[in-house]
């Protein structure tokens, strides 16, 4: 087993203790008993402790997403669509672990953990975009992300709270919020070209005036 399989798995074993225990190198080290491996093992793993085992779950979380994305035919989808199937399979990686996610939440808002958690969030964003086929490389790269950055993380808040049958009102919310922010690169587009091309201005001169 190569090494970041058995991180993974340490770190797996260890989410079942996270709701008793929180993020911390306890629970890592039960993980590890639970494995039949030294606590050692877990120290080894980890060693840089719960921070580290965070950055390590959320990129797990990722990978999962990612290779549930592949199995989709994103040709066929919407650009709308294929982000939406991003944010909802990810959801969908974490639906196992929801206690453990909201201790997560708690532990990245200590004092301290607050970079982590923004490129935790940010390198999910970016993996989401990346795998809907975006290869922008120029403001659009940023624009892009900075618009679906606090839809991901509304909808995550929405879902840890959500009881509705197959989190429908889950999902339901994410259309909606996409939908909103769908739109704003469109208004911007048009009030560029207004902005170019105003109506009292044809081709870009002031109707009427003199030419020369």
């Amino acid at each position: 087993m190569n090494p970041q399989k058995i991180e993974d798995e340490i770190l797996l074993a260890a989410l079942a203790h996270v709701p008793f225990d929180g993020w911390r190198m306890k629970a890592l080290k039960l993980g590890a008993a639970d494995l039949g491996l030294p606590p050692d093992r877990a120290l080894r793993a980890f060693p840089y402790g719960a921070l580290q085992a965070a950055e390590r779950f959320a990129d797990y979380v990722d990978r999962r997403m990612l290779a549930e994305l592949d199995r989709l035919d994103m040709e066929s989808m919407r650009v709308r669509e294929r982000v939406a199937a991003g944010v909802r399979l990810r959801l969908q990686a974490l639906g196992p672990h929801r206690e453990a996610v909201r201790k997560l939440l708690s532990f990245l808002a200590l004092p301290g953990h607050a970079v982590a958690a923004a490129k935790m969030t940010c390198k999910t964003v970016d993996a989401i975009w990346y795998a809907a086929g975006d290869t922008s490389a120029d403001f659009n790269y940023y624009s892009k992300r900075g618009l679906l950055l606090p839809v991901y993380t509304s909808t995550l808040l929405y879902w840890l709270g959500d009881d509705s049958d197959g989190f429908a009102e889950t999902w339901g919310f994410l259309d909606r919020r996409l939908a909103g922010v769908m739109k704003i690169p469109a208004w911007r587009a048009k009030l560029a070209r207004k902005l170019t091309h105003p109506p009292w201005m044809p081709g870009g001169k002031r109707a009427g005036a003199d030419q020369t």
